[in-house]
């Protein structure tokens, strides 16, 4: 039998430096695996693909493309996939490896260990940390109308009572099969990928990896944690969703979108719904209790106004 192949793909968009940080690391997790590493730059125009081609050109089992237009996380990604092998053929693994994400030398071999010895593990996902080694939370239930609700919410009664609901998991101590694993670092089985295909470009960023997960789940196929590997993560570096005043358009245009798509019309109508009443309710919970605010700021406005106008067909434009 012949060693499975793994094709690691980290995304660049206009942090190079930082995108060869995280290659680095991958390559020194990948001896003894065979496979090769895919610096896709999601068309930055700042010359990083130059600053990324040049930095490697001595680089053993590196590669260095160009996706010719910046889709989004999953657009750009599936450009990775597309590359391949530089064989031309086919991994039997993809991992996924954020530009800020830094896997311990055994991280990569103990997902592919996992999948290896679980064949109805179709994904495969790291215990995340930040640089304090603080664990990120990176386990979730998929979403739904009693999970939104409480997910707004936040009152201590209705979120012991919703437990089995809350989106959000607590980060797990062992390794164990979860809805879905947010992509820092995510290793999926090729099989997977020919069957249900790749990231649904539509999204642009955020739900991506939900969404990919429930396909792989309807197919028949399960997501783990893998407690054993261990990716430091900085997070948000590319995005600046640490520094966001106001949540994006785009997110909510991935929210309703994921909805619709996956539950129909009727089900985002009914989620945004339990979202406003959760969220009017923990309002007056923290105003009753003289604790701090609840949403970020217009996030009900824009939630609302943006599923309205995209019900109507008149999507309306949210200023910055």
């Amino acid at each position: 039998m012949t060693a499975p192949r793994v094709l690691t793909i980290v995304l660049n968009w206009r942090t190079p430096d930082m995108s060869l940080k995280a290659a680095g690391a991958a390559l020194r997790a990948m001896q003894g695996i065979a496979g090769e590493i895919v610096l896709v730059d999601n068309n930055s125009g700042d010359g990083s693909f130059e600053t990324m081609q040049g930095a490697t050109a001595d680089w053993d089992r590196v590669r260095v493309v160009q996706s010719g237009h910046n889709g989004g996380f999953g657009a750009g990604n599936n450009a990775g996939m597309r590359a391949g092998l530089s064989d031309g053929t086919q991994p039997d693994y993809v991992y996924i490896l954020n530009s800020d994400a830094f896997p311990a030398p055994d991280a990569i071999a103990a997902l592919l260990d996992h999948l290896e010895t679980h064949p109805k593990t179709g994904l495969a996902g790291s215990y995340i940390h930040g640089p304090d080694g603080a664990a990120h939370v990176t386990c979730f239930r998929f979403p739904s109308i009693l999970g939104e609700f409480e997910g707004a919410a936040r009152i201590g009664p209705f979120s012991r009572l919703l437990r089995n609901h809350t989106v959000p998991l607590s980060v797990p101590q062992t390794t164990q099969t979860v809805d879905w694993l947010a992509g820092a670092s995510l290793m999926i089985r090729q099989q997977v990928l020919d069957e249900i295909g790749g990231f649904d470009e539509r999204f642009f960023l955020y739900f991506e990896e939900t969404d990919l997960c429930l396909r792989a789940a309807r197919a028949g196929w399960r997501t783990d944690f893998v407690a054993d590997s261990r990716v430091e993560h900085i997070g948000s570096v590319s995005t600046g969703m640490k520094g966001w005043g106001r949540v994006p358009a785009y997110w909510f245009a991935s929210r309703r979108y994921y909805f619709t798509k996956n539950h129909g019309a009727a089900y985002l109508a009914l989620v945004t719904l339990a979202h406003v009443l959760g969220a009017g309710l923990g309002a007056l919970w923290r105003l009753l209790r003289r604790k701090g605010a609840g949403s970020p700021p217009h996030f009900l406005r824009d939630l609302v106004l943006g599923d309205l106008g995209a019900a109507l067909n008149r999507p309306k434009r949210i200023k910055p």
